[in-house]
């Protein structure tokens, strides 16, 4: 898989700041477990890489710093029996992380006053309520 990753239209990371590493995956799996190197852990140095640009490389920092050690965000795969399956589940994954990472913020939520109409519902409801817990209250509902 020496093909560049692309992540959205302006983005594509070279094979050459990826780095795979391989080992053995835990849990079921027969004879084959113990013998084949299937787990993929994909790694890609996110901020020294040439690929992203300053505003998005700035971007994805912040919104990843939970999940970079040293600048280096780390993808782990070992949920397929190949290698090349995982290989290629890791590189999606990397992917879309990277590309939600980069998104542009949503527009502000513009608040809005509430109209006269709903106010005088709400306000109407509430003495509606009011109405209902005095009526149950102890003695005679005149008395008040």
């Amino acid at each position: 898989m020496a093909d560049d990753l692309p992540v959205n239209r302006r983005i594509s990371i070279p094979a050459a700041e990826l780095s795979e590493r391989f080992s053995r995956s835990s849990g079921p799996g027969g004879q084959g477990v113990n013998t084949t190197d299937s787990r993929v852990e994909l790694s890609f140095d996110l901020a020294r890489s040439t690929a992203f640009p300053e505003d998005l490389r700035q971007r994805a920092l912040d919104r990843l710093a939970h999940r970079l050690v040293d600048g280096v965000v780390t993808i782990a795969a070992s949920e397929h029996r190949s290698q090349l399956a995982n290989r290629q589940a890791a590189r999606e994954r990397l992917a879309a992380l990277l590309a939600e990472a980069v998104r542009p913020p949503p527009p502000a939520r513009r608040r809005t006053k509430p109209t006269r109409g709903s106010q005088q519902r709400r306000l109407a409801g509430k003495k509606r309520r009011g109405e209902v817990k005095r009526n149950r209250r102890r003695g005679d509902p005149g008395d008040d």
